[in-house]
């Protein structure tokens, strides 16, 4: 789960009564996904194994492949709340590599045997693949949305959507690459921050403040281009490519 923010109040009891139910039906799930197959697992089976009903567990997630992303939406809100909370001085680039180290900081769901299990199952399955890419999706249109929102000056919509796809496909790559290596309870949390921070200083390099820009606007009036951040001269620095998957 993604921790509670600075400052925040102390969860009530209920709170965190309830966060231990949904802790322990994510535990649950992936346990079984992991043993017997997440074609082969029933709602009934992770409702029982955390020994709660079934009805209870629509009160927590709305089916197998919800429970698979369960803090996606908290990534997504954390990244938000950075951009809401820039500093004038920071540009897109660093906005966005301060929430992923905020998030990868809070995150305990970015390594965890769910997370293992969660790389796993959307290489197999095409059902999850295709969850992945619509929570994926959902929120590079939010960030990149609040990032142009933020940036009017500097990021068209198509470069604040590349931008944040840049971000995302960096994340996913190396969450990838490392249950590659070796399984999540094994994985040690601050070489998985060291890596994400490298991959995804490499991949939004093209957007660092003296970077290498691409010709300036070819229309009349310098009208905004597709894709492009733009600099004090009206030139667009090349945006970077980026692989699908899971989002900070």
């Amino acid at each position: 789960m993604v921790g509670r923010e600075h400052g925040a109040p102390e969860p009530s009891l209920r709170e965190r009564k309830r966060e231990r139910t949904r802790q322990a039906l994510i535990g649950a799930a992936a346990e079984l996904f992991a043993r017997q197959g997440y074609d082969e697992t029933t709602v009934a089976q992770i409702a029982a194994a955390a020994e709660i009903g079934t009805r209870t567990f629509f009160g927590y997630f709305a089916g197998k492949e919800d429970i698979l992303f369960p803090d996606s939406d908290a990534r997504t809100r954390a990244t938000i709340t950075a951009i809401a909370d820039r500093d004038p001085a920071e540009s897109p680039v660093d906005v966005l590599l301060r929430a992923l180290d905020t998030v990868a900081e809070r995150d305990a769901d970015m390594v965890s045997p769910m997370a293992a299990v969660r790389m796993r199952l959307i290489r197999t399955v095409p059902a999850v693949q295709g969850k992945a890419l619509q929570v994926q999706l959902a929120a590079q249109r939010e960030i990149a949305r609040e990032l142009h929102a933020a940036f009017p000056g500097e990021l068209d919509r198509a470069g604040a959507a590349a931008l944040t796809g840049a971000l995302t496909g960096a994340v996913s790559a190396v969450l990838d690459a490392l249950m590659d290596e070796e399984d999540a309870d094994g994985t040690d949390a601050g070489r998985l921050r060291a890596r994400m921070r490298q991959a995804t200083e490499l991949a939004l390099r093209p957007w660092r403040a003296g970077g290498d820009r691409a010709g300036g606007d070819n229309r009349a009036g310098g009208d905004k281009g597709a894709g492009g951040v733009r600099d004090a001269a009206g030139g667009r620095r090349a945006p970077a490519r980026a692989d699908h998957g899971e989002h900070p």
